[in-house]
């Protein structure tokens, strides 16, 4: 089930209250049982994906675990059945249709036309999160990071614990897995900065994300109708579209955590704080990129065989990560791009090149390198790509109404175009406070008033917007 939906709303209202009540020995039951039935409501045949891979990690990390390290070829076998399985079953959901179609296109493009057979099966949700999460569980057993959990239910509450399930965090075994074996009770503040964040999730998703992607998918849906200002407008949108969607997915999963008693790893920093793509990597997505740090960037090398080697680690790794966004050339051409100038932000940084030292023009382009990452990243093909970045300044129209993509609002399309820009402009100063201090804390130091009148503005605005548009989305990295 989704966050943004009244069967959720049931369900917590159900699942925390009882939480607390329970024995602690048996709340890992209750939180693996309340996993599955989260899960499973989607669709009840993707809970045996989710057991399977849940089973075959515990199982190898049993068997490292109690290999001798002097026998390292055995471990490392046992650590490849667990790599070969997690990326094998990803790899027959998510990307088999992608290669085979990609190989036949090559293929009649050289005169040899072929019929390559594809699957017909549905992407199951949060696939590509929770294979890394149970994936990084056997890599750092291996490493000798944390002891393999002889617990095989505790394990399984790790790999499904529903707020962080469908699209993260992607949690660390060494920081989730002890969590689960400590009594917590019901703690007043962790409950209310649980709630602080997961209404401001709610907010930025319904309100900002889902009213920007009105205007966004009505451009970027039929590119072919627009240009100039109307797809540079569309692409500003999407740029804090996806931030307030899967930001907010974040806010919520993390608050929803708290509020049971466990700590999430932050998942976002004011990326449009940013002073470099390389400091935006450090704020955007953070559970992922360091995921790719740890377990790919590392064992190809890392930075310690020379700058060369080091800058090929680097592209490398966004070009994989462009690909585990989706099995689309454009994912993978958003990775390039981000490898591209990641590799000359890191040449020019160990050779002391200098660009400039004006903090607001960093501000300024790593914006809008980011900016104009998101059109490969959110555009339908690499055909609508290049349409939209030979477009971009094309302004042959002349003078046009830059709010009629606004067909589909709630309010008159003027009225929706100036509160996208307010909205915007909120979430912004929102992230400046964030970037200067703790904002729970923010909230927490001011009276009563004030604070009560934002929480029910926020919820005034979430109101209207769930219960008077008819145009809610579903979160955009449930595709991934």
């Amino acid at each position: 089930m989704s966050f943004i939906s009244v069967e959720f709303i049931i369900f917590a209202l159900i699942v925390f209250p009882l939480y607390f009540l329970i024995p602690q020995r048996y709340r890992w039951l209750y939180l693996l049982i309340a996993s599955y039935v989260f899960y499973g409501y989607w669709e009840v045949t993707y809970l045996i994906l989710i057991i399977f891979s849940t089973i075959v990690d515990y199982t190898v990390a049993l068997a490292i675990d109690r290999t001798p390290i002097e026998n390292i070829s055995r471990r490392r076998a046992y650590l490849a059945v667990s790599i070969i399985v997690n990326l094998g079953v990803l790899f027959a959901f998510k990307y088999f249709n992608f290669f085979s179609q990609s190989l036949a296109n090559v293929l009649t493009t050289i005169g040899i036309p072929v019929d390559i057979a594809v699957l017909d099966v549905l992407l199951p949700v949060g696939i590509s999160f929770y294979t890394f999460q149970s994936m990084a569980y056997t890599i750092d057993v291996f490493r000798g990071r944390l002891p393999a959990q002889r617990h095989l239910g505790i394990f399984a509450t790790y790999v499904a614990f529903f707020p962080q399930l469908v699209a993260g965090p992607i949690e660390r075994a060494p920081n989730m897995l002890p969590q689960f074996e400590h009594h917590t009770h019901a703690d007043y503040d962790r409950i209310v900065n649980g709630l602080r964040q997961v209404l401001w999730g709610v907010f930025k998703k319904v309100v900002i994300a889902d009213r920007l992607a009105i205007y966004v998918n009505t451009v970027y849906n039929d590119v072919g109708n627009y240009s100039g200002l109307t797809l540079i407008l569309a692409t500003f949108f999407f740029t804090f579209q996806i931030y307030c969607d899967f930001g907010g997915y974040s806010d919520i999963a993390i608050g929803t955590a708290r509020i049971l008693g466990f700590d999430l790893m932050q998942n976002f920093r004011q990326p449009y704080w940013a002073t470099s793509i390389t400091d935006f990597w450090r704020r955007w997505h953070i559970s992922l990129s360091t995921w790719f740090r740890d377990y790919v960037y590392i064992p190809l090398g890392g930075n310690r065989r020379g700058l060369s080697r080091q800058m090929l680690n680097m592209f490398i790794v966004f070009v994989v990560s462009g690909l585990w966004h989706g099995a689309n050339w454009t994912f993978v051409l958003w990775g390039v791009y981000h490898g591209a100038i990641i590799t000359f932000e890191t040449y020019a940084r160990v050779k002391k090149l200098h660009i400039t030292s004006s903090h607001l023009l960093k501000l300024v382009s790593a914006f809008v390198l980011a900016y104009v990452g998101w059109i490969f990243f959110r555009a339908n093909s690499v055909d609508d790509v290049v349409y939209i970045v030979t477009h971009l300044f094309d302004f042959s129209q002349g003078f046009i109404d830059l709010t009629e993509p606004f067909n589909d609002g709630l309010l008159p399309q003027r009225i929706e175009f100036v509160l996208s820009f307010g909205f915007i402009g909120l979430l912004m100063l929102v992230d400046g406070i964030a970037e200067r201090g703790d904002l729970l804390s923010f909230f927490g130091r001011l009276s009563w008033l004030p604070r009560w009148s934002i929480y029910y503005l926020l919820v005034l605005c979430i109101y209207v917007s769930l219960f008077y548009n008819t145009t809610t989305q579903s979160f955009i990295y449930f595709q991934f």
